[in-house]
């Protein structure tokens, strides 16, 4: 069968779908399976005879949606909390993976100006530091110890101020992703110049690798969290910009939701920062360079593992799901 003719052919069963799905049109969890089965056999014909095709990437997400249907409308509500995290966040995090992408890339290009304005202004890191930090820091390293602001204040003092803040900071860049997404890129914008600007100003004292194994200790999952936050920011102002087929309203409800549950998604990893810095980052000067390097890999790698390599597997096993070996046309 051609393409057009198969697209002709199922059009009007696809866009049926497609809104009960969107608008939670279904009256059990059944007939939601079944019409998944359905559209899982088209996208595996489709991936069999027209492998090119564009029509491939909309079954694809509109078989991500369905799926995160069905897992909301079992009964097994036990189980709830692990699906969340298991199932439905990584899916989210496939389908509006661009949203990640276009947050690193952001972030990666901000820190690089902050960096690059530190190295080419002299007063550029006290302006954006305070010069009560900038004198604490050249005291501290002074003293042989570049990172004895970790040390301050009791560990779980530490560990909570600390995690507050960081719970305050990503909240703060996805709603206010309201404003078409301005107001996470001032977010960004804002913590990347200083994050570009400290890192230079420990470079350029000569103590950077002592800053890298003190700061990134908690910083790994810290800064990683802040940017997922931003990317459901993002994708909370394109639901506003660019609607689609849906009212404005309609998307911004949908992006909204989204990108909600991707930014609770983050809060354990941004408490896994918070410990670390008020328990492990105080003593990073006195641990072995093998421990505060592993932790710092160890914990770079699970999250970018679970939030960049684990969405792709999980869709995987969706488009992977046993169906009919052809369709009957």
């Amino acid at each position: 069968m051609r393409e057009v003719s198969f697209i002709k052919q199922n059009k009007e069963k696809w866009l049926s779908f497609e809104k009960a799905v969107f608008n939670n049109d279904f009256e059990n969890p059944d007939e939601l399976a079944s019409q998944y089965i359905h559209l899982i056999n088209d996208l595996a014909y489709a991936q069999t005879y027209y492998p090119k095709s564009k029509v491939i990437t909309y079954l694809n997400q509109l078989a991500a949606k369905a799926f995160q249907k069905i897992y909301k409308t079992k009964r097994e509500d036990s189980n709830r909390i692990l699906e969340f995290w298991k199932v439905e966040v990584p899916l989210i995090c496939y389908q509006y993976r661009k949203y990640i992408y276009v947050a690193f890339t952001i972030f990666l290009t901000f820190t690089f100006i902050g960096a690059i304005s530190a190295a080419n202004d002299g007063e550029f890191v006290r302006s954006v530091l305070g010069d009560n930090y900038v004198n604490m820091s050249l005291e501290n390293i002074e003293a042989g110890d570049p990172v004895a602001v970790y040390k301050s204040g009791s560990n779980w003092g530490s560990f909570i101020g600390i995690t507050i803040n960081n719970l305050k900071v990503g909240i703060i860049a996805f709603v206010l992703g309201v404003f078409l997404g301005i107001g996470t890129l001032y977010v960004m914008f804002n913590n990347c110049i200083m994050l570009g600007s400290f890192q230079y100003f420990f470079y350029d004292k000569g103590v950077f690798w002592e800053s890298v194994r003190g700061i990134w200790i908690h910083g790994s999952m810290e800064v990683f969290a802040i940017v997922i936050e931003a990317a459901a920011g993002l994708l909370l102002g394109a639901s506003i910009l660019f609607p689609g087929t849906h009212s404005r309203y309609t998307s911004f409800k949908m992006g909204a939701k989204t990108g909600i549950k991707i930014l609770i998604s983050t809060f354990p990893f941004t408490f896994a920062a918070g410990f670390l810095e008020g328990f492990v980052t105080r003593y990073s000067n006195i641990m072995p360079h093998w421990l505060s390097v592993g932790i710092i890999l160890i914990t770079l790698s699970i999250i970018s593992y679970y939030y960049l390599i684990y969405p792709f597997k999980v869709q995987k096993q969706i488009t992977q799901t046993p169906t009919i070996s052809a369709l009957n046309i």
